[in-house]
């Protein structure tokens, strides 16, 4: 009877430590929300749910933050009343039928509606009032996300919108185990200016694949002006996929924080990396791009990862022939003057550029909004950001899954004339195409 009481006195004791574990970046690990100014890694940091790996505590001087794996875990768990909505729950994505099942695993198996439904993760934000945002990054400690064996297809939202920057990321991920790791991710401008309301409400599900992909996370931060704290440096090579030749002058891209170029050798390396999982995408003039999976622990280099690019395919578009990685100006995209309502000139040209995505489906665009440099150039940014969000308002309109079309707004930061003439501000004025995959 011993042995199960020195057991039972030996955890109590861990879980005591584990609750009263405080560190500068964030706080008291046990609290579920809190918020910080002004420590090393942010101008403001505000975090939902507890750090503690999903209640099975951290072994000893194990650092969330540093870029590891947990160990496995068991699983199912006892979800907590306390626990923030959407945190420390397993959660299995709503087109699962248990009915009709098309694939699962343990997370699913073990679970039930609806217990496991998917919950939104929301962020209150009355503390970003008198802050000036530039930038903002989140960070998501997850838990079993499988989609590259599972073949589940998550959709991240936030306040509604669908975050494809994000989806991408989280759909390259693999973690069977089950195991926890930490990713980060960087606002686009369009999200940033969700900042601007009362709460973000991120929401993770695959509502359309019906595989039981069960997932978990233990806290969600959102780190607002943020500074690189724990970083690594991540390495690698690009080759092409039938000769196995290295490619030289390719680039190396992690989404939102680097890029490299290769070496004669095909090889790279990117600096200061966030620590996690992130994605690592290798691109070349006339190849399709390939993205990897890839670990990055503080203070280290990765383990080398290997790119792998094939020949692009074509397509023909407004009389041109274009391949991965070609821009194109897409001409009548008119509208209501200083609004983001479409003219039907303009309407007409992005129902050619539709029949063109339903004839190609496995075809990606990036739309980015331009404008002259009249006026304040951070509203010329926000109007060219709407008016890129109508164009792709309007192909989803037409069946066009809206993953597939990303949008920036770039204002007047990239002229493609100078801003001494008319003639020359309206060629500036302009909606452009480029192709992110084909």
């Amino acid at each position: 009877m011993k042995k199960p009481i020195l057991l039972f006195l030996l955890i109590a004791i861990t879980l005591a430590s584990f609750a009263q574990k405080t560190t500068k970046n964030d706080g008291e690990w046990s609290k579920q929300f809190l918020v910080l100014r002004n420590t090393s890694e942010a101008e403001l940091m505000i975090r939902v749910g507890d750090i503690d790996n999903l209640g099975f505590g951290w072994e000893d001087d194990f650092n969330p933050f540093a870029g590891k794996s947990t160990p496995t875990h068991d699983y199912p768990w006892e979800v907590r009343i306390s626990d923030a909505p959407g945190t420390d729950r397993i959660m299995v994505p709503t087109s699962y039928n248990y009915n009709a099942p098309k694939g699962s695993e343990g997370y699913t198996n073990l679970t039930q509606r609806p217990a496991n439904n998917p919950i939104a993760i929301a962020i209150p934000l009355y503390e970003l009032k008198n802050i000036k945002i530039d930038s903002a990054s989140l960070q998501l400690f997850i838990d079993d996300f499988q989609a590259p064996t599972m073949y589940s297809k998550f959709q991240c939202k936030i306040n509604g919108v669908r975050f494809t920057e994000a989806e991408k990321m989280i759909n390259k991920i693999k973690q069977d185990g089950p195991v926890g790791k930490l990713i980060t991710i960087r606002l686009t401008p369009e999200f940033l200016q969700k900042l601007a309301g009362d709460s973000l409400k991120i929401f993770i599900d695959d509502p359309t694949t019906g595989i039981g992909d069960g997932f978990a996370i233990d806290f969600v931060k959102l780190l607002i002006n943020p500074k690189a704290t724990y970083t690594g440096k991540l390495q690698g090579k690009i080759i092409d996929a039938v000769t196995r030749e290295p490619i030289a002058n390719a680039t190396a891209a992690v989404e939102g924080y680097g890029s490299a170029i290769t070496n004669t050798k095909g090889e790279f390396i990117i600096d200061n990396v966030p620590a996690g999982l992130t994605i690592v995408t290798g691109s070349a003039t006339g190849y399709s791009s390939d993205e990897k999976q890839a670990d990055v622990i503080a203070q280290e280099t990765s383990e080398p990862i290997e790119l792998e690019l094939k020949r692009s395919g074509k397509v023909f578009y407004n009389n041109t022939t274009l391949q991965e990685g070609d821009n194109l100006v897409i001409n009548n995209i008119q509208f209501t003057v200083n609004s983001s309502t479409l003219l039907s000139e303009g309407k007409k040209e992005l129902d050619k550029l539709a029949a063109l995505l339903k004839k190609n489906s496995n075809l990606e665009i990036l739309l980015s909004g331009h404008t002259s440099s009249e006026g304040s150039a951070t509203l010329n940014r926000e109007l060219s950001l709407k008016r890129v969000r109508s164009c792709k308002d309007y192909l989803t309109s037409k069946g066009i899954d809206d993953g597939r079309i990303t949008i920036k707004g770039l204002g007047p930061d990239m002229p493609i004339a100078p801003n001494d003439t008319e003639t020359n501000r309206a060629k500036n004025r302009r909606v452009e195409l480029k192709i992110t995959k084909l």
